[in-house]
């Protein structure tokens, strides 16, 4: 009897069209069945938004020339939810999301609309994970990328993940030859310092504009994903979607108790 190939969902958070998106699908034609359900526009920062408050639509595309494939007017989460619900009959061995333009390290994490489509797949016990080459621009070239995609997608069909965990994958944004290996590793401790700019429009009316810098604060820690990416590592980071600060319950009950007894 003959092996049935795997069933791979594919989906990101930059629009159906966008390059790194053709760049995943072309890895994942090679590993095995592929359907496409993606954002028919971006929707990058949307982090795990649903829609619950418009209609949704699905259109059947030809961007990829695959027999599946479909554009949601929805957000990224949205997207694995219809997959998974509506069009995939079974369970797909793998859903991958990405390439996305820039990385999503350390806080990005939170924010990011290809992870969330990851963390989404991994709450369906889907083996998941999200894709992100450390370059922004709509022309960036992601023939660098196909071959860590590749490595790191095959490991995941054959291994699988543990339980409710999905990988957060960032490729730094250098030629094949310079990229050093694969790091599993943690987030590291980074995050935005932000500032709302004011600025007015032609009728002198004020708006504002989202504006910051991304602060590293463990730039010597060897075991971070930013430090991986700096030195010219891909970063693996297994992420997960409980998000409970474990090591505290036990103090902050004491807490509590020490509270109640006074």
């Amino acid at each position: 009897m003959k092996k049935q190939r795997p069933l791979i969902l594919v989906t990101n958070d930059d629009g159906i069209t966008a390059p790194g998106i053709i760049a995943l699908v072309s890895v994942m034609k090679t590993l095995g069945d592929v359907v496409v359900v993606a954002p028919d526009r971006p929707q990058s920062g949307m982090g795990h938004a649903i829609t619950i408050n418009s209609t949704l639509r699905l259109h059947k595309t030809k961007t990829h020339g695959i027999k599946e494939e479909y554009s949601c007017s929805g957000t990224p989460v949205d997207c694995v939810k219809f997959a998974v619900n509506k069009i995939l009959k079974r369970k797909p061995d793998l859903c991958v999301s990405g390439i996305n333009h820039g990385s999503n390290m350390s806080i990005n994490v939170i924010y990011s609309g290809t992870m969330s489509a990851a963390v989404e797949g991994a709450i369906e016990s889907i083996p998941s994970i999200g894709f992100s080459l450390n370059n922004y621009s709509h022309d960036a070239d992601f023939m660098a990328t196909k071959k860590i995609v590749a490595t790191i997608a095959k490991n995941v069909l054959k291994n699988g993940l543990p339980k409710d965990v999905c990988l957060n994958v960032n490729i730094p944004n250098v030629k094949s030859s310079e990229i050093k290996g694969i790091k599993v590793c943690r987030q590291a401790r980074a995050n935005w310092v932000e500032e709302l700019d004011e600025r007015h429009d032609p009728s002198g009316r004020p708006y504002y504009w989202l504006t910051g810098k991304f602060v590293n604060f463990e730039k010597d820690k060897k075991d971070t994903d930013v430090w991986a990416n700096e030195n010219n590592y891909v970063s693996v980071v297994p992420t997960q979607f409980d998000m409970t600060a474990h090591k505290a319950i036990k103090d902050i009950g004491n807490r509590w108790e020490k509270a109640k007894s006074k």
